[in-house]
């Protein structure tokens, strides 16, 4: 059963013997009541609720829109603005990704650098200059881990029939992969016209999930590739990759003005597979200290089931 309370959704979860009221900022977590005498449950539920003073708040999370899901079982753990088309800057690349690796075009095909690549934004952080010759699987490569710009620009442009039918490619596959909110205007996501909800945004991660080569890139702590004579070394954009407590399946940042601080990703947690959306967080960390709050209570207050670890 689902209702709303205050902008944030109220999940039951029948398999927990949990109930979940979401609030702006926090959650509070009581047992569910069973069928008694009043009398006779006095002393029960005040027990219960003295048991799970532990976890009696949930995560006080800061993005200003969230999706949590299982994905074993589709159930809702975490939502607020759910349904809401947003700006979502860099999370744009795993639809360029996925459409690009779907066109089965070689990997190991030099693709370079060109005006047209530096022209999409003179503002925004790329270290490619025009000339730099990359494959097409390096490119995947930065685009993904590292938010590389004209990487994804070029993936896009070197894409069969250029720029305009990849950008038809990935509005189809969004479609098709049941994401009604969603539109791409560009394969970076610096355009503010890049919109999707987080509701579409979970069809995406777990799309994306299914990709090997995705899966991979994104998830890479680091990787060197060689522009010229020199080397050039690139750091995951998600510091939670470097973690070892963190058992991560795919993930994306993004971050404009527009948008603000996004992360999207799906991790095995509680040995369940979670799909974790957050947008629009305030501040450099705040969308990756979300996800951590989230694991948090997800550990303290949702009681593992019996689920398989999730196969890579």
């Amino acid at each position: 059963m689902r209702t709303r309370v205050g902008g944030w959704a109220v999940q039951t979860l029948a398999a927990a013997g949990l109930f979940f009221t979401l609030h702006s900022s926090h959650a509070t977590t009581e047992p569910v009541a069973k069928k008694a005498p009043v009398a006779a449950a006095k002393a029960p539920v005040a027990k219960a609720r003295a048991k799970s003073s532990s976890h009696s708040h949930g995560p006080e999370v800061r993005s200003s829109a969230v999706l949590v899901i299982d994905e074993s079982d589709s159930s809702v753990l975490l939502s607020k603005n759910a349904d809401v088309a947003v700006p979502i800057a860099s999370i744009t690349k795993l639809m360029t990704a996925l459409v690009v690796l779907e066109a089965d075009q070689p990997l190991d095909e030099t693709i370079k650098i060109t005006k047209d690549d530096r022209n999409i934004d003179r503002n925004a952080a790329s270290r490619l200059p025009v000339g730099a010759s990359l494959t097409r699987a390096e490119l995947l490569h930065l685009a993904l881990m590292s938010s590389e710009n004209r990487a994804a620009n070029a993936l896009g442009r070197s894409y069969p029939g250029g720029t305009k039918a990849v950008l038809a490619a990935m509005n189809a596959k969004a479609k098709a992969l049941g994401m009604k909110r969603t539109h791409f205007k560009d394969t970076t996501g610096l355009s503010e016209g890049n919109i999707a909800s987080p509701a579409d945004l979970t069809k995406l991660v777990m799309a994306a999930s299914s990709n090997p080569t995705i899966r991979k890139y994104s998830t890479d702590p680091e990787e060197i590739v060689t522009v010229g004579r020199y080397p050039l070394e690139y750091r995951n954009t998600n510091n939670l990759v470097r973690k070892p407590d963190w058992d991560i399946l795919v993930q994306k940042t993004g971050y404009t003005q527009a948008a603000g601080r996004c992360l999207v990703m799906k991790a095995v947690i509680n040995e369940r597979p979670v799909v974790m959306v957050l947008m629009n967080s305030y501040g450099k960390y705040t969308r990756t200290a979300d996800a951590v709050r989230v694991r948090r209570w997800m550990e303290s207050a949702v009681p593992a089931t019996s689920l398989a670890r999730v196969g890579r």
